[in-house]
């Protein structure tokens, strides 16, 4: 009996050391998680970010190759001004994501966000051979917080024609209301995405760009991570569908302006 008295105290200290042991090693993970949870969120910064710097660097560049041309120099920096406020609002808008907050979704139109994301990028797509259609009605609304979508678009748009240089081809932007919803599409006619990395395409830190690439010395692998975040925290969905030398749509699925 006295044995027995003696194995279970044992076995209880065992038991014991074994859940401090537990308890230390979840600290350890919840301190190794916020680290790295630290550097996704500086790399994702750090990829929005840029996305509105190297159009600003050209509006600045334009101004000082024509210093005679004052109507141009103007608008060269008031594109500055602009998207200098942009990137502040895109600033407060990762954080506010990645903080848990809740951001307040209003009624935009579809149509101007898009046109606002072209002038943003400050890219005449033509001179990389690229035609861009945009099918999307005048009236169309949808409910969302207005520079998350446009980053969402403009990190798709980006993409798109990554995939599609130095050829050339043709981007197209569709939205229709869809019973509650809106669907936007965005697709090209570039080089596609292999299935075995179809799976893997939403995943942090993976790329389909190569480290030759423009876009893949600049990227972090985080653009589409970032996208999911934001249609997610939008009550959507996106999905991609793809094949190799055919071309990309991604599809975004969101409650419309009209069903808040």
């Amino acid at each position: 009996m006295q044995q027995l008295i003696v194995k279970r105290r044992s076995l209880n200290k065992e038991i014991n050391l074994q859940l401090q042991q537990n308890k230390e090693l979840q600290a350890r993970m919840a301190k190794l998680q916020t680290l790295a949870n630290l550097g996704t969120i500086s790399a994702i910064v750090a990829h929005e970010i840029n996305n509105i710097l190297m159009p600003l660097g050209n509006y600045a560049q334009v101004a000082l190759n024509n210093p005679q041309d004052s109507q141009l120099t103007q608008k060269a920096l008031q594109k500055t001004v602009h998207n200098s406020a942009r990137a502040a609002e895109i600033l407060e808008s990762i954080l506010a994501i990645v903080n848990g907050e809740a951001v307040e979704k209003r009624i935009c139109r579809l149509k101007q966000l898009v046109e606002e994301v072209f002038s943003c990028i400050g890219r005449d797509f033509e001179k990389d051979k690229i035609k861009v259609r945009m099918e999307i009605s005048d009236g169309l609304d949808i409910l969302a917080v207005p520079v998350q979508l446009q980053q969402v678009l403009m990190n798709l748009i980006l993409n798109a024609r990554e995939a599609m240089m130095p050829a050339g081809g043709t981007l197209l932007i569709n939205a229709k209301r869809q019973d509650s919803t809106v669907v936007i599409e965005v697709s090209d006619t570039g080089c596609g995405i292999e299935p075995r990395d179809m799976k893997k395409i939403f995943e942090p830190f993976f790329s389909t760009k190569t480290p030759q690439s423009p876009a893949g010395r600049i990227g972090a692998g985080l653009g589409l991570v970032f996208c999911k975040e934001i249609v997610n925290s939008h009550n959507g969905t996106i999905e991609v569908q793809s094949k190799p030398g055919t071309g990309t749509k991604f599809i975004i699925t969101l409650p419309d302006g009209e069903n808040p």
